[in-house]
């Protein structure tokens, strides 16, 4: 028996208004859309968000819904193919009301990247794999 990763679901204080950052800003296609949820098109692992509220009534009131969250609890890294890519896109997103944390920059680990957040303070990242030079090797 194994178990697969089917789906991400962003738990949300303001459905209506995440929704609006991960459609008008990242550009993600909305599939389904009600009051407490939105799924959205993704290949691979379904993304959604969906009401915290509702959340604590889906599991018997289970207190962590009911406490103010504090620090990040999950990032989601969106690859771009270039780090050219992530400069650009990261002032895109900044453009259109992505908060910005860390601007793009070569990293350690071999990585164009940078930090933004969305409208209730998740932060996530843009990167890229910085190519392999001769004197890398």
């Amino acid at each position: 028996m194994r178990v697969k990763l089917e789906g991400i679901t962003i738990l949300a204080l303001d459905v209506p208004g995440l929704t609006s950052f991960y459609r008008d800003v990242l550009g993600f296609k909305v599939i389904v859309t009600e009051e407490n949820y939105t799924e959205f098109e993704n290949d691979g692992v379904r993304l959604a968000i969906f009401s915290a509220p509702l959340m604590a009534d889906n599991t018997n009131d289970h207190p962590s819904y009911a406490e103010e969250r504090k620090g990040q609890s999950f990032e989601l890294n969106f690859e771009c193919d270039t780090p050219k890519d992530v400069y650009v896109m990261y002032d895109e997103l900044i453009s259109k009301g992505a908060i910005g944390i860390t601007a793009p920059k070569v990293m350690s680990w071999g990585h164009t990247t940078g930090f933004f957040a969305d409208p209730e303070g998740n932060i996530h990242s843009l990167f890229a794999v910085n190519p392999v030079t001769s004197g890398d090797a």
